[in-house]
């Protein structure tokens, strides 16, 4: 499957779960399979690092210029591990955002799509807990 391809079934997933909670129903997340303790810790690693994440999100997540990440309340989709991955990839425009800031693709990094699953890993395990790691 291309990566287009790839991206347009996480967006239906995304959508889906958007409709979900709309309709009152809290959303049901796990994490992939190969999202393990050691793919978080990686990822907050790359996100305090080479990700430049912590430049908007800070080194704990709670937000600078970038809203925080650590709580329930979600500026974008309602928190599910799909959803954060495609922010992450795609980052968020002035139109979409609603705080006034934009978050380009990958942070403005030029991290791989392996670190960007680690950093969505990461992300999700800040108010998440992992079913399996």
């Amino acid at each position: 499957m291309t990566v287009g391809a790839r991206f347009g079934v996480l967006l239906l997933v995304v959508g889906a779960g958007s409709a979900r909670v709309a309709r009152g129903q809290a959303p049901t997340d796990t994490l992939p399979p190969d999202a393990t303790s050691a793919v978080i810790a990686a990822g907050k690693k790359i996100f305090l690092g080479e990700g430049l994440c912590l430049a908007c999100h800070g080194p704990d997540a709670k937000g600078l210029i970038g809203p925080n990440l650590t709580d329930q309340a979600w500026l974008q989709g309602t928190g599910t591990f799909p959803e954060i991955l495609a922010r992450v990839l795609a980052g968020v425009t002035s139109e979409q955002s609603k705080q006034g800031q934009i978050m380009p693709p990958r942070g403005g990094s030029g991290i791989s799509d392996e670190q960007v699953r680690a950093v969505a890993a990461y992300v999700w395990s800040l108010n998440h807990k992992p079913s399996r790691t």
